[in-house]
């Protein structure tokens, strides 16, 4: 099956690629469901900027007119950034009809790693990865991403997962899927908007030679999953961890009441933690996702050493 004639990718990403230079992969849905506008353009092409200048090609990942696209011109980036909401946002059971119709679409965390997949992109770039929802033992709501790091071998450098979330039953859901989960300079699985979850990771590893070479031994020995490395949000951006979960606990309890579930389950919590904390959570989004960049772009250039 030749997925790739859905597949259009930039010039300069298939030369680099071709040619074993490094690259980094960036999601779409930060872009138009992650901030207004024109802070999220701003931003993505500040994250662009931060990766060539750390040595690695970006690749911001989105589809267009019902094609797949893995580089994303700034005139690109620039339509999605202002069409913002009106974007699908695009999980992968959404691919095969929004090609069907030829529609745009905002990749998430699975889909990102499903095109940089596609495309021979390692390593991938993102904020924080979705994962098992609180009361999920009932609900059975349980991110999309989780069960895309079971099965495609891309590397996702991240600043662990929302603590909206339950991170005990994310870590047990990606340890019985086999998945990798790195702390970078730690052995505490962040979470998000703070250092510190209370919850430990499999391995802590320390430079970005160190996890190049995890990562090329995994590949090499023919195993499909992921790779999940955690990368703490740099101290000076870290939120208070008492102020950000009470503020996550009464949007929880404000979900409920108003019987908010499913997909509309994480924005509505998200939106109502960056009211409670007057917009510091936006804040210090955007910086952890510059330093994920930055380490991203770095393990690249590792990798291509190997």
């Amino acid at each position: 099956m030749n997925l790739n004639k859905y597949l259009d990718v930039n010039p300069e990403v298939a030369k680099a690629v071709e040619e074993g230079k490094p690259v980094v992969a960036l999601e779409s849905t930060i872009i138009s469901h992650g901030m207004p506008y024109p802070q999220n353009v701003e931003t993505a092409l500040k994250v662009e900027q931060i990766i060539r200048e750390n040595g690695a090609v970006p690749a911001t990942i989105g589809i267009l007119g019902g094609r797949l696209k893995a580089g994303l011109t700034p005139d690109e980036i620039e339509y999605l950034g202002k069409k913002g909401l009106e974007i699908p946002k695009a999980s992968r059971r959404d691919l095969a009809v929004l090609i069907a119709k030829g529609s745009d679409g905002a990749t998430t965390v699975t889909t990102t790693m499903i095109v940089a997949h596609m495309a021979g992109i390692k390593v991938f770039a993102t904020g924080g990865i979705g994962g098992v929802h609180r009361g999920a033992e009932t609900t059975m709501d349980i991110s999309a991403d989780l069960e895309e790091l079971a099965q495609t071998p891309v590397m996702v450098v991240c600043a662990g997962a929302k603590s909206i979330l339950d991170l005990g039953l994310t870590l047990e859901y990606l340890e019985t899927h086999g998945v990798p989960v790195i702390g970078y300079g730690t052995n505490e699985l962040p979470a998000f908007f703070t250092r510190k979850s209370g919850f430990g990771v499999d391995y802590e590893i320390d430079t970005p030679e160190e996890l190049a070479k995890a990562f090329k031994a995994q590949n090499d020995l023919g195993f499909h999953a992921g790779m999940l490395v955690t990368n703490p949000i740099p101290e000076e951006y870290s939120m208070d961890a008492d102020v950000i979960n009470k503020a996550i606990a009464d949007a929880v309890e404000e979900a409920k009441a108003q019987g908010i579930h499913g997909k509309q389950t994480t924005p509505f919590l998200l939106a109502k933690i960056k009211d409670i904390t007057g917009g510091n959570s936006l804040a210090a989004n955007i910086q952890l996702v510059f330093n994920n960049a930055r380490l991203a772009a770095k393990t690249a250039c590792e990798y291509c050493k190997l």
